[in-house]
């Protein structure tokens, strides 16, 4: 018998449609993720102290625990969980299939939270540092008491960079850009405003190859690519401006994508361009990359995915 609604990925946006689909009665089937793309509980699983999210006053709470919270109240309203990565969809029929290594549903409605995953360069102490003053998210963590009047790096060119290192330059002492070419990818009215801030630098030609640091990131080791000269260079943090790729893989091209591979919805909707698949979170969003507006997005596709089912008489 078909579900009402399945849900792959988990995360903010993941949880909400969840918790929003189980109490209306929709009794939504999740595919939380495992191992490959879309992670069980999304990015916030590698994020130490979340101080954003509203309603955590007192230094906030940790990116799991939150995580932990969303899922039990979405189980509170018999939400079944399956930690098990979707491999392969079938959209071309009704109702539509959705496939992992254990099993195969059938789906009146699909809903997609899988996320994006930040792109990393995976140095030799990433995995030990990481949220130890390592991070992909400047607006999620630089505001973090540690990065406050210390010098930081950025790694990246692009408008993401210098993005991220403008940012930072509220709380910062200084911001180093390791790029390395000998101009900056970003577009041209970015570039020179990252430029002209005295309190960025751009260290040009230059790759980092690890960072160091017991419990914390002490600082990076850099190489210039030019001169093959290496060094040390001491900071509290270095944060990754290179990009992100959405977990969009498995759909084997059924829906449509921009040219990153994000997920394509309506303007102000979550409707994707197969009636009755719906995305929300991260997978479709490439500007704001937030758990509220990614749990906001969830409460969207939920609404948007009962009304659709109530439209077509299927519940």
């Amino acid at each position: 018998m078909a579900e009402n609604v399945v849900i792959i990925g988990s995360g903010p946006a993941g949880f909400t449609a969840a918790i929003y689909a189980a109490r209306a009665e929709l009794k939504p089937l999740m595919f939380e993720g495992f191992m490959s793309g879309g992670t069980p509980g999304g990015q916030l699983m590698t994020t130490t102290e979340v101080e954003n999210y509203p309603g955590f006053p007192g230094g906030g709470i940790s990116g799991p625990d939150l995580m932990d919270k969303f899922r039990a109240q979405a189980k509170d309203f018999d939400t079944r969980c399956f930690q098990e990565d979707v491999t392969e969809v079938d959209f071309s029929s009704r109702p539509f299939k959705v496939k992992t290594a254990k099993q195969e549903v059938e789906a009146h409605s699909v809903i997609i939270s899988t996320g994006a995953e930040a792109k990393r360069l995976h140095v030799p102490n990433e995995e030990r540092l990481w949220s130890g003053g390592m991070s992909a998210c400047a607006v999620c963590d630089g505001a973090m008491p540690a990065y406050r009047n210390q010098d930081l790096i950025v790694i990246g060119g692009g408008d993401t960079a210098c993005e991220e290192a403008m940012y930072l330059t509220k709380y910062a002492k200084k911001v180093f850009i390791v790029h390395r070419r000998d101009e900056l990818r970003a577009s041209k009215i970015m570039a020179q405003r990252t430029i002209e801030n005295e309190k960025i630098e751009v260290l040009w030609n230059t790759v980092m190859e690890d960072v160091y640091g017991e419990q914390f990131v002490k600082g990076a080791n850099l190489k210039n690519v030019v001169t093959g000269e290496t060094y040390e260079h001491p900071v509290a943090g270095v944060f990754y401006g290179i990009g992100h790729t959405p977990n969009t893989e498995f759909l084997g091209g059924q829906i449509k994508l921009d040219d990153h591979g994000y997920i394509l919805v309506e303007p102000g909707r979550t409707h994707t361009d197969v009636e009755g698949v719906f995305a929300c979170g991260d997978v479709q969003d490439k500007v704001y990359r937030q758990a509220v507006t990614a749990a906001g997005t969830g409460c969207a596709a939920a609404l948007d995915a009962e009304n659709w089912l109530s439209e077509k008489g299927l519940v």
